[in-house]
């Protein structure tokens, strides 16, 4: 099974044609954390001792967080998952996070801050795998 840490070439340009004007958007993602957290090539993070992937994520959340305020962003929902209900058995997930951003511009801005950029490798450390999937909301579901 393929692994997925980074955006594929391309999915950016897409991903702003596609939510650019549209408002709010909700971001899925779906984490695998690693047992240990590997620091290769990140020394400007890395802390003094070994941590786990779960701690190294956690890193990443603190310094995250003042960044996504800045921003206008917010956490809606970040907790632990296991197995699906409806879905592939082989396919498990250590945490969910929901992430709401006021628009796409916001959302870009926020991703290649200066200081977002400078800690996010605790997030590169951290996982084996995830999911990134953005979602606007549909109108008129009621």
């Amino acid at each position: 099974m393929s692994k997925y840490l980074d955006a594929a070439p391309g999915a950016g340009k897409r991903f702003y044609r596609d939510f650019h004007g549209k408002g709010k958007i909700v971001m899925l993602n779906l984490l695998k954390f690693k047992v240990i957290a590997d620091y290769t090539n990140l020394e400007k993070v890395k802390p003094s001792g070994e941590i786990s992937g779960k701690e190294a994520y956690q890193l990443y959340m603190d310094s995250t967080l003042p960044e996504l305020r800045k921003a206008g962003s917010r956490i809606l929902y970040y907790g632990t998952a296991s197995g699906f209900l409806i879905g592939p058995d082989l396919e498990k997930w250590d945490a969910i996070l929901l992430v709401e951003h006021k628009s796409v511009s916001k959302f870009m801005g926020f991703a290649n801050s200066e200081d977002y950029l400078k800690n996010a490798g605790h997030r590169s450390a951290a996982l084996e795998d995830s999911r990134l999937l953005p979602s606007t909301e549909i109108e008129n579901h009621t």
